[in-house]
């Protein structure tokens, strides 16, 4: 029997993520309005958003475990359903005024984000070895068009939530429900196989029956611990998530407090989503050809960049817009080389049996660590100002760079394959004092 072509695959990867990411646009622009509104307290914004992201932490490994047993085709079809079925909760919540339902109906919509960043492993499955990064940016950068396209539905999703007899601000997460199920529908539809991991379930190529069984968390983690290059890569997806979310959801506050409108507000915001995910092809390009390695350098320099501006523009008497801009639209460049480099670089360093697992558990961590600060910034935003948070991920970026020491003779760059991870760890081991 013929298997699918990697390229309609891939393309089926990219149209569920771009239906998810509109759901999740959707549903963001107004999260924090209706947790406000339930309970009158303005705090509540952002809980209602940390909610989300927490919601993909606990999520993501679950669905690489899944993964690894049934494959991505069931791991990412569940993901996206239970994501869909959050929206139907938090719809129920909002119509009995009920918080705590509502959060659970918010942590259930972050499914959708856990299944979106584990469809960018899926996509370098079907791939093949020398395209991991561009096939890994494909799937990304479709992000864009769901994030460009989400905001847009929000004014029709209240006036439909108002036709339906609904509150208008719940509205759009009807919007949000009904992409989340075409998510769903796509990934059901993604070849099937004998197991989870040549290809979206071993699509691209079958496995001997004699290959390692997939390594559990804890034995994922010793294997880990023990290899500089896989840790420094997970390390450098999780500091790169906490760096974009610490500054990501304080700006806004900052600008309010400065004394900008929402008009000016939402166009750094959408500066920042472009730098996020525009770019990302680009990045998956440079992994291929210069090794993630390289990538990840180069975000170094980006990220601190962004915070140099950050930190001008906190000492400085007023607040400029365009030094603003360019720190958000540098911050989210950086997020996007750190994913990108560090997702390429852990599919690089690690044998068949440990992907799936380190994968999830990677995200996993990607997603708590953006959770704690996003409810953590507030409360440094205001002891220090925005000075302070630009400090946080400057002590961020420190501890990357210290794990990056006996990671770094090992990479790939220029001219220089990477070791296998057998051999890395035996090099590892040679360099050790």
């Amino acid at each position: 029997m013929p298997t699918a072509s990697p390229v309609f695959t891939q393309g089926k990867l990219i149209a569920a993520q771009l239906f998810s990411g509109a759901g999740i646009a959707s549903g963001y622009a107004v999260g924090g309005l209706l947790a406000e509104q339930i309970t009158g307290r303005t705090a509540m914004a952002g809980f209602a958003q940390m909610s989300v992201i927490f919601g993909a932490g606990l999520v993501a490994y679950p669905l690489a475990a899944l993964a690894a047993r049934a494959g991505r085709r069931r791991a990412l079809t569940l993901g996206f359903g239970v994501g869909a079925l959050g929206a139907l909760v938090v719809l129920s919540a909002v119509a009995v005024q009920f918080l705590p339902l509502f959060m659970l109906g918010m942590m259930m919509c972050g499914s959708s984000t856990a299944a979106g960043l584990q469809a960018r492993y899926a996509a370098v499955d079907v791939a093949g070895p020398t395209a991991t990064g561009r096939a890994m940016s494909l799937v990304v950068g479709a992000t864009t068009i769901g994030s460009v396209l989400g905001p847009n539905f929000t004014e029709p999703g209240a006036h439909l939530g108002e036709a339906l007899g609904m509150h208008p601000l719940a509205g759009p997460y009807l919007i949000s429900m009904a992409a989340f199920a075409l998510a769903a529908l796509t990934a059901s539809t993604l070849p099937s196989g004998n197991g989870p991991s040549a290809g979206t379930d071993k699509v691209a190529a079958g496995t001997s029956t004699d290959a390692p069984a997939p390594l559990g968390l804890r034995a994922a983690m010793r294997f880990v611990a023990a290899r500089p290059v896989p840790l420094f890569a997970i390390v450098t997806i999780v500091t790169g998530q906490m760096m974009m979310t610490n500054v990501m959801v304080m700006t806004p506050v900052h600008m309010h407090h400065q004394q900008f409108d929402l008009g000016a507000i939402g166009i750094v915001v959408s500066i920042h989503i472009a730098g996020m995910y525009a770019l990302s092809p680009v990045f998956g390009w440079m992994s291929d050809r210069w090794g993630p390695g390289t990538v990840i350098a180069s975000g170094v320099v980006v990220f601190v960049a962004a915070i140099t501006l950050g930190v001008v523009d906190a000492v400085a008497a007023t607040s400029s817009m365009t030094l603003l801009s360019t720190a958000l639209l540098l911050l989210g460049v950086g997020w996007s080389m750190f994913l990108i480099g560090g997702s390429a670089l852990l599919t690089a360093s690690v044998p068949q049996h440990a992907k799936v697992t380190l994968q999830g558990a990677s995200d996993s961590a990607m997603n708590l660590g953006g959770a704690v600060m996003a409810a953590t910034a507030g409360t440094v935003l205001q002891a220090g100002g925005f000075l302070w948070i630009n400090m946080m991920a400057t002590v961020l970026i420190l501890v990357m760079l210290v794990f990056s020491m006996k990671a770094v003779p090992l990479m790939k760059w220029p001219g220089r394959a990477m070791p296998s991870p057998d051999e890395e760890h035996d090099l590892a081991r040679m360099q050790s004092p």
